[in-house]
């Protein structure tokens, strides 16, 4: 049974994806992702039990995943269609990633006993969650057989770097 904790901070991220996309797609603002995202944000980090530990993860995460994107974009397997940048990168990436990152501090430790099937899970949902940007005009995918081995190793990579090092790490 999915506890209410872990089911608030699930739909926390999935509605900050929402709006950082739909924000983009229905009023060209970055605005409503940001906005969400910093608010969700600010919620998690308040209710957290252990607030230098979800710093810690939140930043190692997130800057992993914010570089891994700006070397694609860099490269041009990818590029977004948004309203502001930050270097190459759309603005609300920046509520984005940590938004994505808070999850890995409560609610993906349990993957830590399933460890075949997170590296799975996380290798095949995490490059849909950059391909369902494509039919809605939001990225444009350059070369979809790159694209599709860097995104599967990355998010394979990340989670097993999560689950065989952050885990085990001591943040108190």
């Amino acid at each position: 049974m999915i506890k209410i904790k872990t089911f608030l901070m699930l739909s926390g991220y999935q509605l900050t994806w929402l709006m950082c996309v739909f924000g983009e797609l229905l009023y060209n603002s970055y605005l409503p992702g940001l906005i969400c995202g910093l608010s969700f944000l600010s919620i998690c980090f308040i209710k957290s039990d252990n607030k230098k530990k979800t710093i810690q993860i939140v930043f190692l995460i997130s800057i992993i995943g914010y570089l891994f994107d700006t070397i694609l974009v860099f490269f041009e397997i990818y590029y977004f269609k948004t309203s502001l940048y930050i270097g190459v990168l759309p603005i609300w990436m920046i509520v984005l990633w940590p938004s994505f990152a808070i999850l890995f501090d409560e609610i993906l430790e349990f993957l830590s006993k399933f460890k075949i099937i997170a590296v799975f899970l996380s290798s095949i949902l995490g490059p849909l969650t950059y391909f369902a940007g494509r039919p809605l005009g939001l990225i444009n995918i350059n070369n979809f057989s790159l694209f599709f081995i860097l995104m599967v190793s990355f998010w394979a990579i990340l989670m097993i770097f999560y689950l065989n090092y952050i885990i085990k790490l001591k943040f108190n």
